[in-house]
């Protein structure tokens, strides 16, 4: 049977109260639902991002305190703000971060602009790779397929691959069946070998779950949701916990006839170590 991945992003990034143990009771009951990985920005207390790891370290910490959640612990090295590339790679060297976002091209991201030029995109695959990490591909245009093909011919990827194919931020990509189509059209050319690349499917500014739904006949191998992305449940709902999305996409996963993953399964796919 076919395994998919499910990704909880579990902070907004307008929230200006960082909370490490409602975060990490949050995430704990999201990989209950059958979240298998928790996507983590390194943040202050009041939200804002940084190079400093100390509430990033309090919220794994607290999430780890639950004995039974080997949930897989993934790192931004991305997020709009004025850090060097030194000190988003900062997490590259936690022992706690088994995988990390990473973002291969510049695109705007509502009025704001994502600044990743190629020497410092070539700095952040160099650390990664050096630390033993594994990078999940974050794409919101169709050029970035092309740019990781580059970067594997000079780095060497570990295989598979893993893409998120991102839609729905003003200024990138539409949330649109043709736009998922051309995205993983592309990908395939590039990469061929089916054995070379798994690709996921995450939703900025999300209303419902009918794109979800169309990654999972599609084929996705995983999908991300929470409130960094969307806290709608459907157009007229907004849940104030991240396991209710968590809850609603292992259902959608259940009904295209797949099964969600477990940690385990993740670390098995992408040939990880295993979490410290």
């Amino acid at each position: 049977m076919k395994k998919v991945m499910i990704s909880v992003a579990p902070v907004s990034n307008t929230d200006t109260d960082i909370r490490p143990e409602v975060i990490a009771e949050d995430v704990y009951r999201s990989y209950l639902e059958g979240a298998s990985m928790v996507h983590l920005h390194v943040r202050d207390a009041r939200g804002r991002l940084t190079a400093d790891m100390t509430k990033l370290q309090e919220i794994v910490d607290a999430i780890r305190a639950h004995r039974d959640c080997d949930i897989v612990i993934e790192i931004s090295t991305g997020g709009v703000s004025d850090l060097t590339i030194e000190e988003r790679c900062a997490p590259c060297t936690a022992d706690f971060a088994e995988a990390l976002s990473l973002n291969v091209g510049s695109v705007n991201l509502g009025n704001a602009v994502y600044r990743n030029p190629i020497p410092d995109v070539e700095y952040c695959v160099q650390q990664i790779l050096t630390h033993d990490k594994r990078p999940e591909i974050e794409v919101f245009e169709l050029g970035m397929i092309h740019m990781v093909k580059e970067l594997d011919e000079k780095f060497h990827f570990v295989r598979p691959i893993l893409f998120a194919l991102v839609f729905g931020n003003r200024g990138e990509m539409p949330a649109t069946l043709p736009a998922l189509r051309h995205m993983t059209t592309y990908l395939h050319e590039c990469f061929p070998d089916n054995d070379a690349v798994r690709w996921g499917y995450t939703q900025a500014n999300r209303r419902d779950f009918q794109m979800m739904r169309e990654a999972v006949a599609m084929g996705a191998d995983s999908l991300r949701v929470g409130f960094e992305d969307s806290a709608f449940l459907d157009p007229d709902t907004v849940v104030d916990s991240n396991w209710k999305l968590i809850r609603r996409t292992a259902e959608i996963v259940r009904a295209g006839g797949a099964e969600p993953m477990t940690p385990d399964e993740v670390r098995a796919m992408l040939h990880m170590k295993g979490h410290a």
